[in-house]
């Protein structure tokens, strides 16, 4: 299973190689963004959405024309929501993210990209607001220290370097040891190379 994988990506790399119409040269740059994240507990059940954001820099490194290693270290808001008639519960956890994307450029300035993430929980926050002022509360509870996932996405980049894209977040690692559970994010950035 491991060598057909293996082979169906040397040979996908291959064919976008020979349709890249662009000599790309390797780059660095900012990039900020929009995040709605989530958390899925025992993998099936998934939280309401905290709208948040990202960002931080990265370095791209183009193995051919067409082919890509992209190194970020990002800033990234997540955690969830969850309402309901009495309040609104929000847990904010927030990481300092290193994904490593393999991107793959089937056309000039169109890009797909994949790659594992480890992150690094830098704070926590939990909070209640009620419909009563009187009934908010703050607590804090202590997640784990390191998350890991995956990353998909895809995005379009100009020949200024001006990048725009979406990336979906998966993660692997359990936030806390009770019910599992996952980050989920969802990302639409910008990006500028330097």
């Amino acid at each position: 299973m491991r060598t057909k994988f293996i082979t169906l990506v040397v040979t996908l790399c291959a064919i976008f190689s020979i349709n890249a119409q662009d000599k790309h040269t390797s780059n660095t740059g900012i990039k900020l963004g929009y995040n709605l994240a989530a958390v899925s507990f025992d993998g099936e059940t998934e939280t309401g959405q905290r709208h948040s954001f990202q960002g931080g820099f990265y370095s791209e490194s183009f193995l051919n024309q067409a082919v890509a290693l992209q190194i970020e270290l990002l800033y990234s808001q997540q955690g969830y929501e969850l309402k309901d008639d009495g309040g609104t519960f929000t847990q904010k956890l927030d990481y300092i993210n290193l994904p490593l994307m393999l991107k793959i450029y089937p056309i000039n300035s169109f890009f797909l990209e994949a790659g594992p993430q480890v992150g690094y929980a830098i704070s926590h926050k939990e909070e209640f607001d009620s419909s009563f002022g009187f009934f908010d509360t703050t607590q804090e509870f202590e997640p784990n220290s390191f998350d890991y996932g995956v990353n998909v996405g895809a995005g379009f980049k100009t020949d200024s370097g001006f990048n725009i894209g979406a990336r979906y977040t998966h993660g692997l690692g359990e936030i806390y040891e009770d019910n599992s559970p996952q980050n989920r994010v969802l990302q639409f950035y910008l990006g500028f190379n330097f």
